[in-house]
């Protein structure tokens, strides 16, 4: 009798294991109709680089490791010595640019000034000149009546030298004249060629004090680098400067955090992919928080598998080929309806499990 109640109570256990086998593996297979899943995703957010603008050597930090920053806050500053010496040397060459820009203005006025007056003689050598030739062509009338008379012998010899003398010195006059005016001429052509040069210099003192200015502007921005400001409103890292240190241009230090938006991004295998869309909606449990479902869906798929992205790639042109299923890296953004304050809780890097419902 013993042993037949024992074998009643293997039959109950074995039929009972079977049928929560059978109730567990349905359950499971119907849930696969439906969804995807897989534990190898994190959690992202934005990590802001700081990152110096200017070199120098760091004069005092403000903040510590894992402080909360707001956007405009100062980080740390840069010794600004240097880049107040930049400023007044700046200064000083655009005190100089200016000062060249008002000397050549100065040469410009009086250039045109000595034009005015060369012009002025030009047009009054040549109205001089204009009457000596009519006073030329009356006296030469007169020494060829003079000249007939002398030789008719009806005046004295005296009277035709002097008519002779004073046609010689009216040409003599008309010749001093167009002297004259050929001098005021070709001086006024000098100037104008002076005055040209005047101009040319006058651009240049004017290119000058442009890129004076720019100097000077590129100085006092410079010196505005100097305070290291967050860009963002987040948490900061491991900070890894002090006091003393030199730093240079596009040397990432450390990081600014962006607490309030967070996405995952989860690695399926290819064959999951299949019945993926963009859309859907997707449940991530947080192995740091599991009494909480985040909610979310999926943003986008990645142009390439993981290992294309490696720093060595696989090819499977060297002969030595093993086929391995290739994960694909999905986004998947959260949903607004979630807590925001569970969102700050989120760290880059945590690790999540995934679940995509397909239908």
């Amino acid at each position: 009798m013993e042993k037949k109640k024992t074998n009643s109570k293997f039959i109950i256990i074995l039929v009972a294991m079977v049928v929560l086998g059978g109730t567990y593996g349905t359950y499971k297979y119907m849930h696969s109709l439906a969804h995807v899943e897989t534990d190898d995703a994190q959690i992202e957010k934005n990590m802001n680089p700081i990152i110096p603008r200017v070199s120098g050597y760091v004069d005092k930090v403000y903040i510590k490791d894992n402080d909360f920053v707001k956007k405009g806050d100062t980080l740390f500053t840069i010794d600004k010595r240097d880049y107040q010496l930049k400023i007044e040397e700046a200064n000083a060459a655009m005190v100089g640019a200016e000062g060249n820009f008002e000397v050549s203005k100065a040469d410009i006025g009086s250039a045109q000034a000595s034009i005015s007056v060369s012009e002025a003689n030009v047009q009054s050598a040549g109205g001089n000149i204009e009457s000596a030739k009519i006073r030329l062509g009356r006296i030469t009338s007169d020494y060829n009546r003079y000249e007939n008379l002398y030789k008719s012998h009806s005046i004295t010899k005296q009277q035709y030298e002097q008519a002779l003398a004073a046609k010689l010195e009216a040409e003599s006059q008309v010749r001093v004249l167009q002297q004259q005016q050929r001098a005021s001429a070709f001086q006024k052509s000098v100037i104008v060629a002076k005055s040209k040069v005047s101009d040319k210099q006058t651009e240049v003192a004017a290119a000058n004090i442009k890129r004076a200015q720019a100097i000077l502007e590129a100085a006092k921005l410079n010196l505005s680098y100097t305070a290291v400001t967050a860009a963002i409103d987040g948490q900061v890292s491991k900070i890894d400067i002090q006091p003393g240190q030199l730093v240079q241009p596009g040397q990432s230090l450390f990081y600014i955090i962006n607490n309030k938006e967070a996405w995952v991004i989860a690695n399926f295998k290819e064959t999951q992919l299949n019945k993926m869309v963009i859309g859907q909606k997707v449940t991530v449990k947080v192995d740091a928080y599991p009494d909480y479902d985040f909610q979310g869906s999926i943003t986008s798929f990645s142009p390439a598998t993981g290992s294309r992205f490696s720093l060595l790639p696989p090819d499977n042109a060297t002969g030595n080929f093993v086929k391995t299923i290739q994960r694909l890296p999905v986004k998947i953004s959260l949903s607004a309806a979630n807590d925001p304050e569970k969102i700050k809780l989120l760290r880059p890097g945590m690790n999540v499990d995934v679940d995509v419902h397909l239908k």
